[in-house]
């Protein structure tokens, strides 16, 4: 392979990988949050389980935030390593809401969610939960800057190239049409449903296979524990209705930009693969998803054999990871062999390194972005087990010291619990 294939293989590879992160952090994020703010009004018993549902799903989110966002610096990287001469080009238009997403992420964002960590018991629950609000809104902005930068890729709008030719340099005239670009609002929508789909796969798939371990709620009255993977199961039914929506609302809108604009009048076989996959994801989210949930959903609890059904939905939490990035991937072989469509190729804008140079770097790369990855899923695996038997999150530091199955240094070190606390 020729150095700007490797260089094309290796963004494709990150960028799938850094795909799953986003899936999940977006799409557990609402439901985090709607979650702490029930529990901020809740009181007794009910409070306990929201309170418990809040802690648990908010672990599984900040592993995956903190994972998800190492591996978006891994990625960022690509643009000065492999492809300079985007960035001498395009780098004002291109560059500036990657640097707005830099300043969301990484500051805004980052800052918000450490006050929400580490101010759990230090803020009114009202207040708390206000925070971890303004911690989604942040990521869903952040995202949707992304969504302004590649969409300037796949449809530029509000540009103006400046100078002699061979040395010309892109520059902003109208931010606006920048913004309301079709290529970053219809597609930003449609990633929005793909991340509520994949969020709602998890709460369900973790719900059921807590359920099928208890018996799914065939005693009564039901037990705190399961009347959390309860709730946890209709929250994942609601949020995954609501993501395949806006999937084929959002998706099927897309053909409007993409005809208007001719993406793939240079590579009608992309158009092809992207109208096959659009029926197939059709076949997958109608047939396998919304027909099921709408006619089982709302009677799951009260049906005899759950177990069977619990573990297919167990089963099936992967597929709208698979078939997210699946559809990530088609949207950028759809610009190819333009890096921004009609006006430069890959080719013009990769770097001169040698192919042994650059496979030597996707193999290190991709290396340490599947590593994370692979940590990451082994972490939440391990936490999802768990269930609510070491909630970390948000317990007081006594109540993290005070463990039955404490190591002989910390009991040395501590001594045991005193019946007083």
């Amino acid at each position: 392979m020729e150095a700007t294939e490797l260089a094309r293989l290796q963004f494709a590879l990150l960028a799938a990988v850094h795909f799953l992160f986003v899936l999940l952090t977006l799409g557990l994020g609402p439901v985090v949050a709607i979650f702490n703010t029930r529990w901020a009004r809740a009181s007794g018993p009910r409070a306990v389980v929201l309170g418990n549902a809040t802690r648990f799903w908010g672990q599984i989110y900040l592993v995956n935030y903190a994972l998800g966002i190492a591996a978006g610096i891994v990625l960022e990287l690509q643009f000065g390593l492999h492809f300079p001469g985007l960035l001498d080009v395009a780098g004002e238009v291109f560059g500036a809401p990657l640097a707005v997403e830099t300043l969301g992420a990484f500051f805004l964002e980052s800052t918000l969610l450490g006050l929400w960590v580490f101010g759990w018991h230090l803020f009114p629950r009202g207040l708390h939960a206000a925070i971890f609000w303004a911690v989604v809104l942040t990521g869903y902005a952040s995202a949707f800057a992304v969504m302004v930068a590649n969409g300037f890729l796949r449809n530029p709008v509000g540009y103006v190239l400046e100078g002699p030719p061979g040395a010309q340099v892109a520059g902003i005239t109208d931010f606006g049409a920048l913004v309301t670009n079709p290529a970053a609002l219809v597609s930003g929508l449609h990633v929005v449903g793909a991340c509520l789909l994949a969020g709602g796969f998890v709460l369900v798939g973790v719900s059921a296979w807590h359920l099928r371990r208890v018996g799914g709620g065939e005693r009564l009255p039901v037990s705190p524990d399961e009347d959390l993977w309860r709730r946890s199961m209709r929250a994942g039914i609601w949020t995954g209705l609501v993501g395949v929506l806006f999937v084929q609302a959002f998706g099927y809108a897309q053909f409007g930009y993409v005809g208007d604009t001719g993406s793939f009048d240079r590579n009608p076989a992309v158009g092809v693969l992207l109208e096959v996959m659009m029926r197939t994801a059709d076949l997958v989210f109608l047939g396998a998803l919304v027909l099921p949930l709408l006619l089982i959903g709302g009677a799951l609890f009260r049906m005899r054999g759950r177990r069977p059904l619990y573990a297919v939905l167990t089963a099936l939490l992967p597929l709208p990871f698979l078939v997210g990035i699946a559809g990530w991937l088609v949207r950028e072989l759809g610009r190819q062999p333009w890096v921004v469509q009609g006006v430069l190729r890959v080719d013009q804008v990769t770097s001169d390194q040698p192919a042994r140079a650059v496979l030597a770097s996707l193999v290190l790369l991709v290396g340490l972005m599947v590593t994370l990855a692979v940590l990451d899923w082994w972490v939440l695996t391990r936490l999802a087990r768990a269930g609510t038997d070491r909630l970390v999150l948000g317990a007081a530091p006594a109540d993290v010291l005070r463990d039955d199955g404490a190591d002989a240094a910390v009991l040395l070190r501590f001594g045991p619990p005193q019946e007083s606390r």
